[in-house]
């Protein structure tokens, strides 16, 4: 059985992206059951031998770079050395080396170039997203936006994302059609839409090939974990990495 799903967009040569769901593993409890996250309190065997299982089932080419995650904006360049701690994004141009990301209502973004050269995964919750990492990480690739395509994969959608006036400020400083991605409450609150706050970056990055988007962790317990729905839980991961010549 597959516990995963695999990006909905025209893959570029040689690039593959999946995106790991809740069941299939041996996890228990909060954690139930194919939690992949080393740091959220659950038994280190147990995430050790989900683990392996990713890597069996999806036949990866390599162990995934396993980020320490801050909501920052650092870039992790897996060609040069081990990955920096801590980072938010990877990149690599080499095939067989696997970008991860782990989240549990944060945005995923995936990118590659068209030419499937170069390829990228960055972790873009609200504090990321508005901090650039999204702009670090097409700095990093080095391609112009209109050589890349963005796989967005699941998050928190916005029916469920309720933020402060503060995170809408944040947003709007310099960038006012942002607003449009903040509905207002009856309590003087927003409900923000992840997605589309990283569409409208990707696209002042010139990048407009935008795929995925549409999957919410919060409203779907069966398949994703969520933290604001669950609080301390499990993670998913989502992976992109060029493919080696044996696994074309």
């Amino acid at each position: 059985m597959t516990h995963w799903l695999e990006a909905d967009w025209p893959a570029p040569p040689g690039v593959r992206v999946l995106s790991t769901l809740r069941e299939g593993g041996v996890s228990e409890g909060r954690f139930s059951s194919f939690n992949l996250g080393a740091h959220v309190g659950d038994d280190p065997g147990r995430v050790a031998e989900n683990r392996r299982r990713l890597n069996q089932e999806a036949l990866l080419p390599s162990e995934p770079a396993w980020l320490q995650q801050v909501h920052g904006v650092a870039v992790a360049d897996l060609d040069k050395s081990q990955p920096m701690q801590p980072a938010d994004a990877a990149m690599t141009r080499q095939a067989g080396r696997v970008c991860a990301i782990l989240s549990a209502d944060c945005l995923l973004v995936m990118l590659a170039a068209v030419s499937g050269e170069v390829v990228a995964a960055a972790h873009a919750g609200w504090r990321g997203l508005a901090g650039g990492v999204l702009e670090s990480t097409v700095r990093a690739l080095g391609q112009p936006g209109e050589h890349l395509q963005a796989w967005l994969g699941p998050a928190i959608g916005q029916k469920h994302f309720e933020v402060g006036a503060e995170v809408r400020e944040v947003f709007l400083v310099g960038n006012e059609s942002a607003e449009e991605a903040f509905q207002p409450t009856d309590r003087g609150r927003f409900m923000a839409d992840l997605p589309l706050l990283a569409r409208l970056r990707l696209e002042q990055l010139g990048v407009t090939r935008i795929y995925g988007g549409a999957e919410c962790t919060y409203a779907d317990p069966q398949r994703f974990f969520s933290h604001r729905r669950d609080g301390n839980t499990g993670r998913q991961a989502t992976l992109i990495w060029r493919e080696t010549v044996q696994n074309r």
